[in-house]
C-alpha cells in the first residue's frame, strides 16, 4: 500500500468507528481486525501503520467526529507531513477543499471533560489517552518474577504490584512458551492491584460477583495457591465461557463458574448468604480509566448510560453485601475515573448500611475519599477507584 492507500483505509476504519460508537457496535480494535481479514493486499507494515494512524486520529478528536477524513484532516493539521497525502489519486483521499473543516481536538465530549476536571488534575487528563504499555502478571502457580525475568531479558519489573512486568510495546505475547504455557497472564499492573486488596489466602471462601473473562478471578486463584473455594460469577454467558480454558492453562483448578441470571442474581446466589470472607466486585463502569487502550470508548458514553451504569453498580453492591460473613471482606472496584463510579457510591453504600468499615488494604496510588485511585499520570497504569470494606460482625 502506497502511504496515500493507508491514509484513505485509516479514513475508511474511522468512519466504521464512529458508527459503531453512535449505534452500539463493535470496538474499534474488533473493526480494525475485521477491516484487514477482508484485504490479504495489505501486509504487516501496512496494517500496522494503518492502525497507527487511525488510533492517533481517533485519540486526537475529543467530540465524535463527523467522519473519518475530518478526523485524518485534523490528524494532518498536527503533523504536517500527512497534508500531501490527500492528492486524489486512485484508492487515496482526495485533496483538501479550501476550508474543509476539520475534526476539533480534544480530550473527550465537553459533559465528560467538566466531569472529569473537577476531580482530576489538568496534568492527569492529558494522560487519558498515552499509549498503554504490556503489562504482564506472573501467575504464582506456576512461576515466579525472578525465573520469568531470565527468560524474557526485555521485560521490566513493575513497581506496584510484585507480579507485574512490562514488556516493550508489540512484543506478541501469545507466541511467547511462557504464556502458552500459563506462566504469564496480559493483566494492566493496576487491575492487578485489585486482586491484591482482596487479601485472598489459601483455603478462603472467595466470590468475584463480575468475573467476565476472569482475569482477575486468575488472579485471586494464584493468591489462594489453588487452595479453598473460588467462585467466577456473570450474566455474560460468553464471557464466561472464556474462563476455562484460562483456568486450565493457567493450572488454576479451584475455580467454580456460576451463571447468572440478570435481574435474577440474589436467586442464583441464595445458598452464599453471608458465607464468603472475600466478595471482590469489579463492576460495570464508564471505563474512563481505560482510554489510552479504548480511546473511541468515550464517544459511547452518554449521561443517560452513566446513569444506567450508577444503577447496576449499587444494585450489585446490595446484592454483593449479603454475602459476605460477618467481619469478612467487600472489595469494590471500577475502571473509571468519574467519583459518581467510585468515591461517591461507596459513601452512598455506607450511608445505608451501618456498621461497615472502610479498610485500606493498599500502600499503592492516592488516598480518595475512603478508597484509593490510580491514574496514568500519577501510577502508569491503567484508571481505577479500589475500595475495601468489613462486614459487622
Amino acid at each position: 500500500m502506497t502511504p496515500s492507500a493507508r491514509l484513505q483505509a485509516a479514513i475508511d476504519i474511522i468512519d466504521q468507528v464512529t458508527f459503531a460508537a453512535r449505534s452500539g457496535g463493535a470496538a474499534a480494535d474488533t473493526l480494525i481486525a475485521r477491516y484487514f481479514k477482508t484485504r490479504r493486499y495489505a501486509g504487516s507494515k501496512d496494517r500496522r501503520a494503518v492502525r497507527e494512524l487511525a488510533y492517533a486520529a481517533i485519540r486526537r478528536a475529543g467530540e465524535v467526529p463527523e467522519s473519518g477524513r475530518a478526523a485524518l484532516i485534523g490528524l494532518a493539521r498536527d503533523r504536517p507531513e500527512l497534508l500531501a497525502l490527500f492528492d486524489g489519486s486512485p484508492h487515496c483521499p482526495a485533496p483538501i477543499a479550501p476550508g474543509e473543516i476539520a475534526a476539533p481536538a480534544g480530550i473527550a465530549p465537553a459533559w465528560l471533560v467538566d466531569k472529569l476536571a473537577g476531580t482530576l488534575g489538568p496534568d492527569e487528563l492529558p494522560a487519558l489517552l498515552g499509549r498503554a504499555p504490556l503489562d504482564l502478571r506472573v501467575n504464582r502457580l506456576k512461576a515466579t518474577r525472578d525465573a520469568i525475568m531470565v527468560e524474557l531479558p526485555d521485560a521490566v519489573p513493575g513497581s506496584l504490584s510484585p507480579d507485574a512486568l512490562r514488556l516493550p510495546e508489540g512484543t506478541n505475547v501469545e507466541t511467547l512458551p511462557a504464556f502458552n504455557q500459563g506462566r504469564i497472564e496480559v493483566q494492566d499492573e493496576g487491575s492487578q492491584l485489585i486482586a491484591a486488596a482482596c487479601g485472598a489466602t489459601p483455603g478462603a471462601n472467595v466470590v468475584d460477583l463480575c468475573a467476565g473473562a476472569g482475569g482477575k478471578t486468575l488472579a485471586l486463584a494464584a493468591a489462594m495457591r489453588g487452595e479453598g473455594h473460588l467462585i467466577a460469577c456473570d450474566v455474560d454467558r460468553a464471557r464466561l465461557s472464556r474462563l476455562p480454558a484460562r483456568a486450565e492453562r493457567a493450572g488454576a483448578h479451584n475455580i467454580q463458574l456460576r451463571l447468572l441470571d440478570a435481574g435474577r442474581e440474589r436467586a442464583g446466589l441464595g445458598d452464599l448468604a453471608a458465607a464468603a470472607d472475600i466478595v471482590l466486585i469489579d463492576a460495570p463502569c464508564s471505563g474512563t480509566g481505560t482510554w489510552r487502550r479504548n480511546p473511541e470508548a468515550r464517544w459511547r458514553l452518554t449521561p443517560a448510560r452513566l446513569d444506567r451504569l450508577r444503577e447496576t453498580q449499587a444494585q450489585v453492591l446490595a446484592i454483593g453485601a449479603t454475602l459476605v460473613k460477618p467481619g469478612g471482606r467487600l472489595v469494590y472496584a471500577v475502571c473509571s475515573l468519574l467519583d459518581e463510579e467510585g468515591k461517591a457510591q461507596v459513601d452512598a453504600f455506607l450511608a445505608v448500611n451501618p456498621g461497615w468499615a472502610p479498610a485500606d488494604p493498599l500502600s499503592a496510588g492516592r488516598r480518595h475519599g475512603l478508597g484509593r485511585r490510580l491514574t496514568p499520570a500519577y501510577d502508569a497504569t491503567d484508571g481505577f477507584f479500589i475500595a475495601a470494606l468489613t462486614a459487622p460482625c
